[in-house]
């Protein structure tokens, strides 16, 4: 019994030893079907209920990721006022505009879910 087809067909005829005849025919799917039934109306009803606040903390998050990071922007322009080149304060008054907007968006977005 060196190889791994031996140890399964051991496995299985122990198995099948300790098993009484009336199960092995089924009547194991039957006894746990109304379990199963059970589980499955417990995941259609619980999941939702905890997706939903998952999806609102998801969005203030990220809501305040994007708002820390146009506040870092918005620190750089107040910082370096009259040190900037126009390109560059363009380009981080842009950034920050785009940072601010998203994080605004998506902490409204976190406030819609939670209210639906």
């Amino acid at each position: 019994m060196g190889n791994e087809q031996d140890w399964a067909r051991a496995a299985g005829r122990m198995a099948g030893k300790w098993l009484p005849k009336a199960k092995q025919t089924g009547d194991l799917a039957k006894k746990y079907a109304p379990t199963a039934r059970q589980s499955g109306l417990f995941v259609r009803h619980v999941v939702p209920a905890v997706l939903k606040p998952l999806h609102s903390l998801w969005h203030e998050i990220l809501g305040f990721a994007f708002l820390v990071f146009a506040f870092i922007g918005a620190w750089k322009l107040w910082r370096s006022q009259g040190t900037l080149q126009p390109l560059q304060f363009v380009l981080v008054l842009i950034f920050v505009v785009v940072m601010a907007s998203y994080g605004i968006s998506s902490i409204r977005k976190s406030r819609r879910i939670t209210r639906s």
